[in-house]
């Protein structure tokens, strides 16, 4: 017999719920709400239609942490659904499930602007249910690199309003850890609303146990742990007495101030001996320090960068209960990173059969100056993905998994193939990806999810690597560099900071391969383009809005910067060749392309979303179109200095006009954009 659900339905929640049970709550009350057009009651045990609670032996519930079961009980007032769980977080997943199982409440309904549909009444089969054991027991995000989220609102450090949106979809992906945030100001409300909400908190790797920077607390001091033990022990001390009674997977580590190896402040240590004995020493400190205040604490320590490198050499030891976290290179690949020119690509997995417990810390989007991907979707093909995190789970690194979660909004497809992996501990890519755009989009599917898998296959492939592939910051830092390079009169010497991209030629090959690059990708990207705009008449407004957020917007970003790119190379050609009127056409005209990032940026900031794209510092589209704004008048200097008249008399102005003119009356200097549009006409460019 059926379980009606509707706008009468009455709730229940434990008596005085502790914090992660009234949040959950709220989010129940509003989702029933939102479905039913009305607000739900409370009501007491006796006339309560679904009762959330703590488990009793007799519910048989699963036994291992943050479990739920559903339990249907029969009786005079008729069919009760019992929703119980052994700890809060547990009680809290399984709210959230009754929210996603009947009421049809998206994970990603905030983020994707997807509301549930409005319903009369739902009918469920009283079916009881076991909620399955997550593959992972620690699985989360780490909010980083996160200006978007920064910038949104005016209030810094970001607000509940920014922050409750972000951890509820953790939630409902059923992630139960966090890392709030990169270096916000300790009087933020990030870490106190994330353990609020029932989520276990850790830390940066540059920022052990949560605590203080050093050079922050003690300003002039020297940041020396062999010169200073007491000072970064009381810091230490402070963090672990602040966060005791949290949920907190503490990270142990030791880097230098501002996430760098240490020994750049403390040249002492100058061999990989010296260097791992010292990290070795601070994460046993840190160890027993934790385990002083703290009964059974979890604890990892990142093997990222070098602490990698000397963990993998031999030179560090940790204790086989601490979490050992391995990273991946930023692009998907589980091997090193890559550091400027330099990219060892050294496997970054523990071996087979390894002793301890081991997790990862996994990219779906990066920050790297080179080629990474920021405002735009991880730009390889999501089988990369799902097989180097099932590489990991293979050889034992399922203990816990860190997702760089970015800004959230542009990676969802992506966060939400890892919440599968996590869950599962396996993933079927193609049966993935068709149950998400079923998620997304009423109509048109199979067309859509095409278009998702066409996005990889358009990205420049960089390299001869499979995670090769270019991101939104390809086509802006390496541009912004070689504007400064030309502009600083160095372009007789190549650009060594670009050779990770195009090995050791000269300045003028540098250029032109990426303006090759992004010139052969135009084709492609204008393709895939217009087949999502010849598709989005065929959508209902809601799909439009979606497809454009979610798709066409990363296509967008793309497309114009790889024909800003390429107008930009044939501005240096022109110019290498002295033909500075051509070369200030081809500027202006890189600038016009790069301005349409900006304006699908603009496009995305509808509603809700107004600003959001604001505090974009970090691929920072506005700064390109300004270097290139730059750059044309620079080359309009060139030749059409001092009066800047003498190209559009030249050029632009008729024959007959040249010798009869009076200056008074045609000596008003034409702007940039009307100059160039008239010699682009001219030129036939």
């Amino acid at each position: 017999m059926a379980f009606i659900i509707d706008r009468y339905t009455a709730y229940r929640i434990p008596d005085d719920p502790k914090s992660p049970i009234r949040y959950a709550w709220e989010m129940v009350r509003r989702d029933h709400e939102t479905v039913f057009g009305a607000a739900p009651t409370l009501g007491d045990q006796a006339h309560a239609d679904v009762v959330f609670r703590y488990a009793k032996p007799e519910d048989r519930c699963p036994a291992y942490p943050e479990s739920f079961c559903f339990r249907f009980s029969r009786g005079g007032n008729g069919t009760t659904l019992h929703i119980a769980a052994e700890d809060d977080l547990g009680l809290v997943f399984g709210m959230l499930e009754y929210s996603r199982k009947y009421l049809g409440v998206d994970p990603w309904w905030f983020w994707a602007d997807l509301p549930p549909a409005p319903r009369s009444h739902v009918a469920v089969p009283a079916d009881d249910y076991d909620s399955p054991e997550p593959f992972v027991r620690f699985r989360g995000w780490f909010v980083n690199d996160e200006v978007c989220l920064i910038g949104w609102k005016e209030e810094y450090p970001p607000s509940r309003e920014v922050w409750e949106p972000v951890f509820e979809a953790l939630l409902r992906c059923g992630g139960n850890m966090v890392i709030p945030g990169t270096d916000l100001p300790k009087h933020g409300v990030h870490a106190d609303l994330a353990s609020e909400m029932g989520l276990w908190v850790s830390h940066h790797h540059a920022e052990p146990l949560g605590a203080e920077m050093f050079l922050r607390a003690y300003e002039g001091k020297k940041a020396s742990y062999q010169e200073n033990p007491q000072l970064f022990e009381k810091l230490w001390e402070e963090a672990i007495e602040k966060q005791k009674d949290r949920r907190i997977v503490w990270v142990l580590s030791f880097r230098g101030q501002g996430d760098q190896p240490f020994w750049i402040q403390d040249p002492a240590f100058d061999t990989p001996e010296k260097r791992g004995e010292m990290i070795s020493r601070v994460v046993r400190k840190q160890y027993d320090m934790v385990r002083a205040k703290v009964a059974d604490p979890y604890c990892c320590v990142a093997l990222y960068g070098e602490i990698s490198e000397l963990y993998k050499a031999g030179h560090i030891d940790i204790p086989d209960d601490i979490i050992k976290i391995w990273a991946d290179n930023g692009y998907g690949r589980m091997v090193s990173r890559r550091n400027g020119n330099e990219n060892l690509r050294v496997p970054a997995l523990p071996l087979p059969d390894e002793a301890g417990k081991h997790g990862i810390y996994y990219h779906v989007t990066f920050h790297d100056l080179q080629a990474s991907n920021h405002l735009t979707m991880f730009p390889a093909d999501a089988e990369l993905i799902r097989g180097e995190v099932d590489e990991a789970f293979r050889v034992g690194a399922n203990d816990y998994v860190l997702v760089n979660s970015g800004n959230i909004r542009p990676h969802l497809y992506t966060l939400d193939l890892m919440r599968e992996l996590w869950t599962r501990g396996e993933a079927d890519t193609e049966e993935h990806l068709r149950a998400f755009v079923g998620r997304m989009f009423n109509s048109k599917q199979s067309e859509i999810a095409e278009l998702y898998r066409d996005y990889a296959r358009r990205t420049i492939p960089y390299g001869p690597n499979e995670d090769d592939r270019a991101g939104d910051e390809f086509y802006h830092h390496p541009a912004r560099q070689i504007v400064g390079h030309w502009l600083q009169g160095r372009s007789e010497q190549p650009d060594r900071r670009l050779n990770w991209a195009t090995g050791v030629v000269d300045f003028p090959e540098q250029v032109e391969w990426f303006r090759r690059k992004c010139a052969d990708a135009v084709p492609g990207w204008l393709e895939l383009k217009e087949r999502i705009e010849r598709l989005l008449p065929k959508l209902a407004e809601p799909d439009q809005i979606r497809l454009k957020d979610h798709l066409l917007f990363h296509v967008e970003l793309h497309l114009s910067g790889c024909e800003g790119f390429d107008k930009l190379g044939q501005s240096y050609r022109a110019y290498r060749e002295g033909n500075y009127p051509l070369a200030f056409v081809y500027a202006t005209q890189a600038l016009w392309k790069y301005e349409k990032g900006l304006i699908a940026l603009k496009q995305a900031e509808h509603g809700k979303w107004a600003n959001f794209f604001r505090a974009d510092w970090l691929t920072n589209i506005e700064s390109t179109v300004q270097n290139i704004d730059t750059l044309r008048r620079w080359l309009r200097m060139q030749g059409d200095s001092p009066d800047f008249f003498a190209w559009y008399k030249h050029f632009v102005m008729p024959e007959t006009e040249k010798y009869i003119y009076l200056e008074n009356t045609h000596r008003n200097p034409l702007p940039d954009d009307e100059l160039a549009r008239r010699l682009a006409d001219k030129f036939g460019v």
